[in-house]
């Protein structure tokens, strides 16, 4: 039972992240119709301002901040420059689009930083564990369950109480309505790259602080990870972007845990077999978007 706890805690850590990822993910989809594959680069800068606030004596109270501040800039700046050109084209275009941002983005910091996975300083304090009962949980564990609850709750009150949260709520239920109805297009876009980038700052900070390292491709595998989690929710649901992240988060930690050492380098296709598995049992996913449920009624 404390092994089941113990990973259970785990689960949550690695599926809160993966869930805020696909929360970034998802907002963009809603609104856009894009799959921004740049955003793994997103995660990327953020580490790197975590990289550098730690080489110039910052503390983290501070560093962190910054970090998450720095996607979002790069967030907004991204979608007026590369993406605000193509927004009228096809689907494909866009695609291309986010594809051609995140490879230029991961050869200038391959070329202006290092090609090298660089160290990050952290607090003494996130390396440490306590003891509850007979489970050992680290400090960064519990740092990135209690930052995953506080951002979900934030959001949550965002997308309901303030203007430009229900004005993305309104985009993404119909986007041509919205802007009839007034909603300008710029400023809804705009605040929904700022909130993908908030959310991939958040997610990079609690990355980087269970592994203390960032490289120019830190944000791949996690956001891809995010991709097939937004999937599994139910893409363009934001409340599905959730559920897919802790799912996927849980299906992840179990199968390294619980799986027979012989199996160990099958987890990953087995692991993906289940995925496809509730796929099929739910093809729109755990929690289908708000457009698809309409459709099926």
């Amino acid at each position: 039972m404390d092994l089941i706890l113990q990973q259970t805690v785990n689960a949550l850590a690695l599926g809160g992240t993966y869930a805020l990822l696909a929360l970034g993910l998802a907002v963009v989809f809603s609104i856009m119709g894009l799959i921004n594959f740049a955003h793994g680069e997103l995660m990327t800068i953020a580490g790197y301002v975590l990289m550098f606030c730690g080489l110039a004596g910052f503390p983290f109270a501070i560093s962190a901040p910054l970090a998450i501040l720095a996607p979002m800039l790069a967030a907004m700046a991204m979608e007026r420059i590369a993406f605000r050109p193509v927004r009228n084209a096809s689907g494909a275009t866009m695609l291309v689009t986010s594809f051609a941002v995140a490879m230029i983005l991961q050869v200038l910091f391959q070329n202006l930083i290092s090609a090298r996975s660089q160290p990050v300083i952290l607090p003494d304090l996130l390396s440490q564990s306590v003891t509850v009962g007979g489970l050992i949980i680290g400090v960064n564990k519990i740092f990135a369950i209690l930052a995953t609850i506080v951002m979900l709750i934030a959001l949550e009150l965002f997308m309901k109480r303030q203007k430009h949260g229900i004005a993305m709520r309104a985009a993404a239920e119909d986007f041509a309505i919205a802007r009839l109805m007034g909603i300008r297009a710029n400023t809804v876009i705009s605040a929904a790259f700022a909130l993908s980038g908030l959310l991939a700052g958040v997610a990079a900070v609690l990355w980087v602080s269970q592994r203390a390292s960032v490289d120019p491709l830190m944000g791949f595998t996690p956001v891809l990870k995010a991709f097939i989690a937004a999937i599994l929710g139910g893409l363009g649901s934001l409340k599905g972007a959730v559920a897919g992240g802790f799912a996927l988060g849980f299906i992840e930690v179990f199968l390294a845990a619980f799986l027979p050492a012989e199996w160990q380098e099958f987890r990953e296709p087995i692991g993906l077999s289940l995925v496809v598995l509730i796929l099929i049992l739910r093809p729109n996913g755990l929690i289908p978007a708000a457009t698809l449920q309409a459709q099926k009624v």
